[in-house]
């Protein structure tokens, strides 16, 4: 389990790696953190939550995974949360389109490199 866990992350910070390279990837990953940051704060401050509790909301509510153990609790957060979630699920929906984009192209390469290489000729 931990093996594959290590392997999933492997790949993962490759993917990273070869995706900062596009400008668009840099972008959509500068945006979304931002955005995961400017949530934590403002929650944190008008919530009264603690940093991690704030972060782990603005993750579940981007994710669209919305647990519902942390709720706003004024009228007013729940309006900036509906603003959130629907700007921060469009971020964070077009940061995995272009992470899978650039999986699938550097899986397209390496087999494309494979079947060109002499030994595959051999």
């Amino acid at each position: 389990m931990v093996i594959s866990l290590l392997l999933i992350l492997k790949r993962f910070l490759r993917v990273v790696r070869l995706g900062w390279s596009d400008l668009a990837f840099r972008g959509l990953s500068v945006v979304l953190s931002f955005w995961l940051a400017l949530g934590t704060i403002i929650y944190s401050l008008n919530e009264g939550w603690g940093m991690i509790d704030s972060f782990y909301f603005c993750v579940m509510t981007l994710t669209t995974i919305g647990y519902g153990d942390f709720n706003p609790s004024s009228e007013a957060m729940r309006l900036y949360t509906v603003l959130y979630a629907v700007l921060g699920i469009g971020f964070f929906v077009a940061f995995n389109a272009k992470i899978v984009s650039v999986a699938f192209e550097s899986r397209h390469d390496e087999t494309t490199d494979d079947a060109e290489s002499p030994e595959s000729a051999a």
